[in-house]
């Protein structure tokens, strides 16, 4: 399975819980969805593989860039 493929696979067990709840009950069972932090967590970080891969030059990836000046 491709990067993409995981990524989408991802984006829908996480609309999959936004839709349908965390946890549910059928009859005398109860089931428990993947964790959704873990989930944003791993999208996030297919999503920069995926963007890695489309992209041609230099990837910084989840980078943040901060300037100090003095005063």
């Amino acid at each position: 399975m491709n990067v993409s493929e995981q990524l989408q696979q991802i984006n829908n067990a996480i609309a999959a819980i936004e839709i349908g709840g965390q946890e549910y009950q059928i009859g005398s069972r109860r089931l428990k969805r993947a964790d959704l932090s873990l989930l944003y967590q791993r999208q996030k970080e297919l999503q920069a593989q995926v963007e890695a891969q489309q992209s041609d030059g230099l990837v910084l990836a989840n980078t943040s860039v901060a300037t100090f000046d003095r005063r």
